[in-house]
C-alpha cells in the first residue's frame, strides 16, 4: 500500500502545485508539502482495506507545521482528480480557518467554524470540565475501603 500511496502522491502533487516536497512519513504515510502557499497534505492509510486518511494543514513561520485542521477519508481507489477535489476543499477550509477574524463575524458562525474543523475527541479550551471523573472517585472509594478493612482487622487482632 505504501508504493500506491507514493504513487497517488506524486500525481496528486503535480495536479495541486507546481513547486511542491513530496516524503515519507516515520508512519508509513507520504506529506506533500506546497512551502509557496504554506500549506501540507498528508495520505496515510486508514483503517478500511483501500482506504487512504486525506488530512491538511499549514506549514508555520520557520518550516515546522502545525496540526491538521481537517481531514477526510477517500477510498485509494479513486482518481487522482477525486482525491485533488477532496485536497483542495480541505485545503480551503484550513485557509478559512488561518484567515483573522473580523468582528462582523458573530458566534455562532465562530462556533460552526470552530466544530467542523475539530478531530473527533478533541476538547475545547476553556470548557468548564471536572478534574476527576467517576471513575476515580470509584476507585478512590475502594482504595479507601481496604485501607479501612486493613486497619479494622489489625485492631481487631489480639
Amino acid at each position: 500500500m505504501n508504493g500506491q500511496l507514493r504513487d497517488a502522491a506524486a500525481e496528486l502533487a503535480a495536479v495541486l502545485w507546481r513547486e511542491h516536497t513530496v516524503y515519507r512519513e516515520r508512519s508509513g504515510g507520504v506529506v506533500i508539502r506546497g512551502e509557496h502557499v504554506k500549506r501540507w497534505i498528508s495520505l496515510a492509510p486508514a483503517g478500511g482495506r483501500d482506504e487512504i486518511l486525506l488530512r491538511a494543514g499549514r506549514i508555520l513561520d520557520g518550516g515546522t507545521t502545525a496540526p491538521a485542521r481537517s481531514e477526510a477519508v477517500m477510498p485509494l481507489t479513486a482518481g487522482t482528480a477525486e482525491l485533488a477535489a477532496a485536497c483542495r476543499r480541505l485545503l480551503a477550509e484550513t485557509a478559512a480557518d488561518a484567515a483573522p477574524r473580523t468582528a462582523a463575524v458573530t458566534g455562532k458562525r465562530r462556533k460552526a467554524a470552530r466544530t467542523r474543523t475539530r478531530r473527533p475527541g478533541a476538547r475545547r479550551a476553556g470548557r468548564g470540565t471536572r478534574h476527576t471523573g467517576a471513575g476515580s472517585w470509584i476507585v478512590l472509594l475502594c482504595l479507601a475501603a481496604v485501607v479501612a478493612y486493613h486497619l479494622w482487622s489489625v485492631r481487631a487482632m489480639p
